[in-house]
């Protein structure tokens, strides 16, 4: 079991996080400001199709 620190941010999924999704909101952030979801490799495209539809997401990083 994860803490809730390092556990994937897809709701209800406790698996630990393999990546680190950076982004930001251009409507509430700054252009140097990175929020971060992080992600299993079961919701890593999930995730990511989210963000990106939104224009959101920036990088995608391996969580260590």
């Amino acid at each position: 079991m994860t803490t809730d620190e390092t556990a994937c941010s897809a709701k209800g999924c406790t698996a630990p996080a393999q990546w680190e999704l950076l982004w930001n909101n251009p409507k509430l952030h700054t252009p140097d400001r990175r929020k971060t979801w992080l992600a299993c490799d079961d919701h890593k495209a999930s995730l990511s199709d989210f963000l990106g539809a939104r224009g959101f997401l920036k990088d995608v990083v391996s969580h260590r």
